[in-house]
């Protein structure tokens, strides 16, 4: 019987999570793996949100919802941009998703037909190139030198060689945590308005900035798509829960891919988030965490012959230039782990024409992993 297989299936594979993987099978034999692969915290969800979880399978609250989200959920996610960012949004704009990656298949679905061209920046988080590709999707690299973050320049330059449909963005960006400063924000979405380059923010980051307060793409016009998640603040990465902010117009179109792809987000990961942002006082202790393990890495790393590729303005990771060491980060990758027994990501995942020199360390672990893993690779190296 022949076995069909899609050409749109042969995306690259997501390195860190192969890297986890091999670091989940040598943990298992018994050795002392630390792990700063993968962009997960470590903490668990904030007690309130387990408790609401808990409670609702007591009371077997557990079926479909509307599409676009449970109406105590999208009320707390308008009141969090109002309370957090002093930004106005109608819960009817808010759609909850399964995950952020959700967020991405319905933005792109609803927004774009195969052969547009869609711009993400390099490096940037593989998924946008991956879903892209396998829905037909051009995506545009605009290469990222010196500050780090997409400019208005940069995308009108994109723009000017061959007309683009769309722009994603992250800020704070993941691999490298840089954060587009305010008012070049307020630049870059003022140019993709108009060119017609239709805008969606990446704000999965938000609330892990170090050096001043979060803004929203939203404070700028109700024209941009905003995805979040509760995966990284709110410490929720297996509860697979997350949300859109959509200009009106998207709503309904969203709402009729949502009910034939997911039906819904899951009611109990739904119920558990809208209790999440009471949890401020606890999520902050574990920022703070991050904050020392920021400055673990930001001290030793250059010293070790790892200097940084940007700076490490918010999120939870430290993209190094390992070229030093080697002119390939995925067996730099693979002997590290093997022989230091330290898990990090090949900068390929975000970058397949540079990303050789590169390595990724997430800083979302405990200070003991942090301080473990450091003096592992003093020695190794």
């Amino acid at each position: 019987m022949a076995v069909a297989v899609s050409k749109r299936s042969a995306v690259e594979p997501f390195h860190a999570m192969d890297v986890l993987a091999e670091a989940n099978r040598l943990k298992a034999a018994g050795h002392p793996i630390v792990s700063l692969a993968v962009g997960q915290p470590s903490d668990p969800a904030p007690a309130v949100v387990r408790e609401a979880a808990v409670a609702a399978l007591a009371g077997g609250r557990i079926g479909y919802t509307d599409a676009l989200g449970l109406a105590e959920l999208r009320r707390a996610i308008s009141d969090h941009y109002r309370d957090h960012y002093g930004v106005e949004v109608e819960p009817a704009r808010i759609a909850v998703t399964t995950g952020s990656s959700a967020g991405f298949n319905l933005a792109f679905l609803a927004m774009f037909d195969p052969g547009d061209r869609v711009a993400i920046t390099v490096p940037g988080y593989p998924a946008y190139r991956n879903i892209l590709a396998a829905l037909g999707i051009e995506a545009v690299e605009i290469r990222l030198e010196g500050q780090g973050f997409l400019t208005a320049a940069l995308l009108e330059a994109a723009h000017r060689e061959k007309p683009l449909k769309g722009v994603l963005f992250a800020s704070p960006a993941n691999p490298t945590g840089a954060i587009i400063p305010d008012a070049e924000l307020a630049l870059l979405v003022e140019a993709a308005r108009a060119m017609g380059v239709t805008v969606i923010s990446d704000e999965i980051y938000h609330r892990l900035a170090y050096a001043g307060q979060d803004m929203t793409a939203l404070s700028l016009g109700d024209d941009v798509t905003v995805i979040n998640s509760f995966s990284k603040y709110y410490c929720m990465t297996g509860w697979r829960i997350g949300w859109m902010v959509l200009p009106e117009k998207l709503v309904r179109p969203v709402e009729r891919i949502a009910q034939s792809l997911y039906i819904s987000a899951p009611e109990l990961s739904q119920v558990a988030a809208a209790r999440a942002f009471e949890a401020t006082d606890v999520l902050e202790v574990v920022k703070d965490r991050y904050r020392a393990n920021r400055a673990l890495l930001d001290a030793a790393l250059p010293q070790l012959g790892l200097p940084l590729a940007a700076p490490m303005d918010g999120g939870f990771y430290a993209y190094c230039d390992v070229s030093r060491h080697t002119n390939d980060s995925m067996d730099f990758a693979r002997r590290l782990l093997a022989e230091c027994h330290v898990a990090a990501t090949p900068g390929l995942d975000f970058d397949t024409a540079e990303g050789s020199r590169f390595m990724r360390f997430s800083y979302a672990g405990s200070e003991a992993d942090v301080a473990t893993a450091l003096e592992r690779l003093k020695g190794w190296l």
